[in-house]
Formats: structure tokens, sequence, C-alpha cells
């Protein structure tokens, strides 16, 4: 029997988690910068302790109803990759689940469009099924948006220099 942990977190009425080790912290919802020109995806930027960091809406990204007006401000996690951190806004953060590899099962042959790409298979925990999200893909946006990501990636190294 094989475990793994995931943070949860909630978009719209679905569960999701994603391995813990690609986490880097979760944080309340944080003033952002917008970044113009941009896709839709990018929320814009925050400034992590000196460290710009994207923010992305993964509503937007799973395309998700859009928040309401009336909705809280949405929460950060933080993940990690080989380009930096990314800030993932998601509704609300969860729990830190043990996984059972056992109650595994990959996405089925009708799920199609981004979730089919985006969601590598669901958990089946008692009364709920858990989404788990290739962070991996959900973080490769179109060629335009990976550009304003390497313009500041490049801003940061000046900025490291300086």
């Amino acid at each position: 029997m094989s475990d793994r942990q995931l943070c949860t977190f909630r978009l719209a009425e679905f569960t999701f988690g994603i391995d813990v080790q690609r986490v880097q912290e979760v944080l309340r919802a944080q003033t952002m910068t917008p970044v113009p020109l941009a896709n839709d995806v990018v929320e814009g930027l925050i400034n992590l302790r000196g460290q710009i960091v994207t923010a992305l809406d993964l509503r937007r990204r799973l395309e998700l109803p859009l928040r309401g007006p009336d909705d809280e401000d949405p929460m950060n996690v933080v993940v990690s990759g080989d380009d930096g951190a990314l800030a993932l806004l998601v509704d609300a953060i969860g729990d830190v689940v043990e996984a059972d590899d056992a109650t595994f099962e990959p996405p089925p042959d009708n799920l199609a469009g981004i979730a089919r790409e985006l969601i590598r298979g669901a958990y089946k925990l008692d009364g709920m099924l858990l989404l788990l999200l290739d962070v991996d893909k959900a973080v490769q946006l179109p060629s335009h948006v990976e550009a304003v990501v390497a313009t500041q990636r490049e801003r940061e190294e000046l900025a490291a220099v300086s």
C-alpha cells in the first residue's frame, strides 16, 4: 500500500490536490499588480518577501465559472517549479491528506477539453473525489503568457546583480 501526501484546495464545487512536496507555502489573498496585455490566466504579480511571483487564476485555467463580486478573495498556493515560484489562485485551502494509491483512478476516456489535459485522475476518498491536478501542465501557458513570466525572471536576475 503506497500513500501520497496531497495539499488540497477548493475551486468552485471541486476539491483538487497536488503533491505536498511541490507546495512552497500557502498565503491569504495578496495585493496584485496587473500585467498589461497578459493572458486572462495571469491575474497579476505579487511581491513575496522581495521575490516577484506570477499569480495564475486556476479557475480561468480550468475554464471554471469566474468568481463573483460577493465571493471571497482567492488564496494563494505557491508552488515551486523549474522556472521558480508561481502562485496558484484558489477559492479555499484544505488539509494535507494521505491518499492511498489503491484508491486512484485515471481520468475516464470520455473526459474532454482542458480537464483531460490538466487532471491526472481522482482519488476516491470518504464521501468525495479528490481530483489530482497536474501542476506542471497547469502552469504551462501559451507562449505569449510564458513571455510575461520570462520577462519577470529577467527583471529578478537584473535586480539580483544590482
